[in-house]
């Protein structure tokens, strides 16, 4: 990914985690935790996720959602 240009990865995979070595990867990572990946799950998480990819660091991993 890091070779491609990408710098931030935004999934709902929750098990990308365990499944991908993530910090050597040096792409950042955001996983949205919502009932399903539909629009209007995910929509109320885009505030949240704006302000972290503002901060994220590269091969961290933030989990918004899931209240």
């Amino acid at each position: 990914m890091a070779q491609e240009g990408f710098t931030i990865l935004l999934t709902t995979d929750q098990n990308l985690r365990y499944q991908q070595n993530l910090q050597q990867t040096g792409v950042s990572v955001i996983v949205l935790i919502a009932p399903s990946n539909r629009l209007p799950d995910l929509l109320p998480l885009i505030p949240e996720t704006r302000n972290a990819i503002e901060s994220i660091v590269p091969g961290e991993v933030i989990e918004i959602g899931g209240s």
